[in-house]
């Protein structure tokens, strides 16, 4: 089946991996730990990649400790109003997006900028922003505005702070660690790929081409009384089956677009007919040549459906954890 590529696709956005709430940051004093590149779990990463697409994939976490909070000279009530952060990226001017924010009334976007590095951002309720729909739509939606002309840092849906100066410390404290990894993102972008067949379409080719299966079934068709045992050596045979053709065809796919990538992720199916759900890094140069060789697969997979979805920043590439404790 031809594949075809969308741009906003809404099915991305609701229950996207990354579409959960964190705890709101309160102010505290910041400090990055972990800062080396490291290789992602093996289960996640294609079968067989080397180590110069292994490398390419990045974990940051930057840990924050909270400091004791200091006694106001004069008690001042607290503002209700914190600041939502969307990326990182780099910049040394102050840059404005318009209002594009999460809220029922979109909210402007600018940056919090410490040296070359920025934080985008918008002002927010303090509390903890729910996924909906429409809250990561406008998360998404900031985050491909901002990545038209900047390379884009993703942070997690949900991440607040309680004031700008909480922000220019976490530019501070992770500076190096930030400009690394932005250096490593540079002119690169995800693209999303889902695989589907049809379940019990693949169950009758198999019954056509395997004869143990084919044979089972017949017995089963045949008998008068209890086909219990049958019915179960015809299911393993089945499941196995279907285990070894799914490992096939997703196999051929990753393998044909190993040379016009840089990196995959594999994530894990959902629903019984999608067989893969992988996210690739591409540089920008090679974008098209990345979408001519899903439509040539797709072409020659007449059994398989084919869900391309992109260009999107590196969400399955970047992770930046925020670890935050309470300041007392």
């Amino acid at each position: 089946m031809p594949a075809t590529r969308e741009n906003r696709p809404v099915n991305r956005a609701v229950g996207a991996r990354r579409s959960k709430p964190t705890r709101t940051a309160a102010r505290r004093a910041a400090k990055p730990t972990s800062e080396a590149w490291t290789r992602p779990p093996r289960s996640a990463v294609e079968p067989g990649e080397d180590d110069r697409i292994a490398s390419l994939v990045a974990e940051k976490v930057a840990e924050f400790d909270a400091a004791p909070a200091r006694e106001p000279e004069e008690a001042t009530a607290p503002s209700p109003f914190g600041k939502y952060v969307y990326c990182i990226v780099r910049s040394e001017p102050a840059l404005r997006f318009g209002a594009i924010g999460l809220g029922a009334q979109p909210t402007q976007v600018h940056t919090v900028n410490y040296r070359d590095l920025a934080a985008v951002v918008s002002d927010t309720p303090m509390g903890v922003q729910d996924p909906t729909r429409e809250n990561v739509l406008a998360h998404q939606r900031v985050n491909e505005t901002v990545m038209r002309d900047h390379t884009v840092l993703p942070m997690s849906f949900g991440t607040v702070f309680k004031t700008r100066e909480d922000i220019v410390e976490l530019l501070r404290s992770a500076h190096d660690a930030f400009s690394d990894v932005l250096g490593k993102m540079r002119n690169k972008v995800e693209l999303g790929l889902k695989v589907l067949w049809d379940r019990d379409q693949v169950i009758r080719g198999i019954e056509a081409d395997d004869d143990d299966v084919r044979r089972l079934k017949a017995e089963i068709s045949a008998q008068k009384g209890s086909t219990y045992f049958a019915r179960m050596q015809y299911g393993r045979l089945i499941d196995a089956a279907l285990q070894a053709r799914s490992e096939r065809y997703v196999g051929e796919v990753l393998a044909s677009l190993r040379d016009v990538s840089l990196a995959s992720r594999s994530n894990k199916p959902i629903g019984d007919r999608m067989i893969l759900n992988a996210a690739f890094l591409v540089s920008r140069d090679r974008e098209a040549d990345f979408d001519a060789r899903v439509k040539e697969i797709a072409a020659r997979s007449p059994n398989l459906t084919f869900r391309y979805t992109g260009p999107w920043p590196p969400y399955n590439f970047v992770n930046i954890r925020l670890k935050l404790e309470w300041a007392k």
